[in-house]
C-alpha cells in the first residue's frame, strides 16, 4: 500500500512540475539589454601617481564627456577597496557636456598599488572601470632635535 501511494504522489508531482515548465515556455523571454544612446568618453581610463611619499596628496580626477544623445546619469562609483574613495557628478550630464569623477587614494599605505573604480551609469558602455596606480615610499622618521647644551665658562 505504501508503495502504491508513493508512486501516485511521484506521478502527481511530475505532472505538476511539467505543467509549470510548459507555462513558462509559453511566456516570452524578458530582455535586460539597454537601448540607451548615452555614452561616456573619458580622456584617460588610468591615472599613474608615479612614486610619491607617504601621506602625500592622493587626489586625482577623471574627466569624461557625454558623446551620446541622451543625458548620462551616474548611479554609482565603487572603489575596489576602502582606501580608494570616489566622488562624482550627481546631476545628469547633457549630451556634449562634461562631468568628473574624483578619486582619493589613502597614501598612508606604503608600497606599490593598483586599484580600480567601477562607474555604473545609464550609458550604453556602462560599467566602465577606471584604474589608479603608483608607489608610496615610506618617509624616514624625523630625528628628534636634541637641545643644545650651553657651554660652561
Amino acid at each position: 500500500m505504501k508503495k502504491t501511494i508513493s508512486i501516485i504522489c511521484t506521478m502527481l508531482l511530475c505532472s505538476f512540475f511539467s505543467q509549470i515548465k510548459a507555462q513558462n515556455a509559453d511566456q516570452p523571454a524578458q530582455t535586460t539589454q539597454t537601448t540607451s544612446t548615452a555614452e561616456m568618453t573619458f580622456k584617460n581610463l588610468e591615472h599613474d601617481y608615479g612614486t610619491i611619499n607617504k601621506d602625500a596628496n592622493g587626489d586625482c580626477e577623471f574627466e569624461f564627456k557625454n558623446t551620446g544623445k541622451e543625458p548620462i546619469i551616474i548611479t554609482n562609483c565603487q572603489g575596489s577597496c576602502g582606501c580608494t574613495v570616489p566622488t562624482w557628478t550627481k546631476e545628469p550630464i547633457l549630451p556634449g557636456k562634461k562631468g568628473t569623477i574624483k578619486v582619493h587614494y589613502a597614501t598612508n599605505r606604503v608600497g606599490a598599488f593598483e586599484k580600480t573604480v567601477t562607474v555604473t551609469s545609464n550609458a550604453k558602455n556602462s560599467p566602465i572601470v577606471l584604474k589608479i596606480k603608483g608607489n608610496v615610499l615610506d618617509t624616514p622618521a624625523a630625528t628628534p632635535q636634541t637641545p643644545a647644551v650651553p657651554e660652561k665658562k
